[in-house]
């Protein structure tokens, strides 16, 4: 985070504000024929398997200042998982150490159980039959009350998914007092979701930004700056595709980027 350290507010008690984090990421390749297809999903489903995003979510919590007391995970067949954590603001006596299996009614989807807050995760794995374009997408949620916040994710989140277009929302609900009875609606300042973004992350993206500030809602949509042809599997089999083929699947892939960022579908003659 940019943002300097403030000083805590003296509560009367419980912090009751609520502060949930909305984080939609987006990764986008090309896999035309139905072998690449298939090597993209098995792809997708082995970096995030339970086992993997047991560790992401493991990871999110230690960041965001929450204890883990218990975890169960399920992988399901043929492909998707679900896991489930239950945190803790302070550290517990003991935490369990067994692991179980957590029904959930989607194939693709991590649910983690706070005792003052969630997290909640959800991935969209699609192809489009038409222009060989893949898309991944992950819905992560994480809401928390008490004095944990979850804006100290953002920079791993960004990195752990090495995201394409990312859409962040941040809102702070409700109010708390401190011990004069006065109630404050944040508890911490914000003027955007930027400022708490790495330097690095900032130059590697495009960003703009909706804001409320009256509301205490905030939103942020980030779009990659460079394309590596190489990342996104404009060769087959090792082998480069020929250059005009290249640039066709390169334009495909920044349109779908495009089309996401701006949340609309672009002209048929739009072009890099």
């Amino acid at each position: 985070m940019t943002s300097g350290a403030t000083p805590r507010l003296q509560l009367a008690g419980f912090n009751n504000l609520t502060k949930t984090l909305s984080f939609n990421s987006y990764d986008v390749g090309y896999a035309a024929t139905p072998e690449q297809q298939k090597r993209y999903m098995a792809a997708i489903d082995e970096a995030y398997n339970a086992e993997r995003l047991t560790g992401i979510l493991s990871a999110v919590a230690q960041i965001i200042g929450a204890n883990i007391l218990n975890i169960a995970r399920q992988d399901y067949e043929p492909q998707g998982a679900s896991v489930a954590l239950l945190l803790a603001e302070q550290s517990a006596a003991a935490a369990p150490d067994s692991i179980g299996a957590w029904p959930c009614r989607q194939p693709d989807a991590v649910l983690c159980h706070l005792d003052k807050s969630h997290i909640a995760v959800h991935t969209y794995p699609e192809s489009c039959p038409d222009n060989g374009v893949s898309t991944f997408r992950a819905d992560i949620e994480v809401s928390t009350c008490g004095r944990i916040s979850p804006l100290k994710a953002i920079n791993y989140l960004v990195d752990r998914f090495k995201s394409d277009i990312v859409s962040i929302d941040y809102r702070v609900r409700g109010f708390t007092r401190d011990v004069t009875g006065q109630k404050h609606f944040s508890d911490h300042p914000i003027r955007s979701i930027q400022d708490f973004l790495s330097k690095d992350i900032g130059e590697r993206y495009q960003m703009i930004d909706v804001n409320i500030s009256q509301e205490q809602i905030f939103h942020t949509r980030m779009l990659r700056k460079e394309v590596d042809p190489h990342r996104y599997g404009f060769s087959s089999n090792g082998q480069a595709a020929p250059p005009g083929d290249q640039a066709g699947i390169e334009q495909r892939v920044r349109r779908e980027m495009a089309e996401i960022f701006y949340g609309e579908n672009l002209r048929p003659d739009w072009s890099i």
